[in-house]
């Protein structure tokens, strides 16, 4: 998936005739800290609500006064991935998305991404999740699809984190069942430390979000 997918079509661009109390409404209505500014099709920055605020004159428009607007953005095609990063690192609210004429198509919401990647990863889908702690030079895919299928299970979705400076990976795997007891039990066999795991569907929720901000902070890195 790429950002031009991701576009929200309810943000609006931010116009410098608007006044800064319609900008903090609408980031309001919309709950989001940011709103790009647009002239026609050029895009000329991020405006936050500090920002806004510091202009300690609401009433008049934003294009009077001198503002700290930044220019963070990512272009039609880029990966969610990248557009994940870019959030995380300059911690933004929204994503502004530019065509290869740098020309403003749109923006994507930060705190919608998590809805896009449970669809693409298959965190949306029932079942288990089990996360194992390995060693990076004992890690095998292979080897862990292996166990999972010799329990009548499959892999439906995996990603790797590593602390930095560490010599362990964190693997998470999302499963095609709820029923994990067997699988754990087949990867403590083996020698693997499973660091937890969760079969409740009442608490995928919280669940997913965890390994989502992990997911974040990982792409921070």
């Amino acid at each position: 998936m790429v950002a031009k997918d991701l576009i929200s079509e309810v943000i609006p661009p931010l116009r410098t005739s608007d006044t800064g109390q319609a900008a903090l409404n609408w980031m309001e209505i919309f709950r989001i800290s940011h709103l790009p500014i647009v002239n026609n099709q050029d895009f000329l920055g991020l405006i936050s609500d500090s920002d806004i605020y510091d202009m300690n004159q609401l009433s008049e428009p934003v294009g009077n006064h001198k503002l700290s607007a930044f220019n963070p953005f990512v272009n039609t095609d880029s990966h969610i991935f990248d557009v994940i990063g870019l959030a995380a690192r300059m911690n933004l609210s929204v994503v502004p998305v530019l065509d290869k004429n740098n020309h403003y198509k749109g923006c994507v919401i930060s705190a919608e991404l998590i809805n896009y990647m449970a669809g693409i990863s298959g965190l949306a889908s029932p079942g288990g999740i089990v996360v194992l702690e390995v060693l990076q030079h004992d890690y095998s895919l292979s080897q862990i699809a292996q166990i999972v299928e010799s329990n009548n299970a499959k892999i439906i979705s995996c990603y790797i984190t590593s602390p930095t400076d560490s010599t362990t990976l964190e693997v998470t795997i999302k499963l095609n069942t709820m029923t994990i007891t067997p699988v754990i039990r087949t990867f403590e066999r083996y020698g693997y430390e499973v660091r937890s795991w969760l079969s409740e569907e009442d608490s995928l929720s919280d669940f997913y979000s965890d390994r989502f901000d992990n997911f974040i902070r990982f792409l921070d890195t």
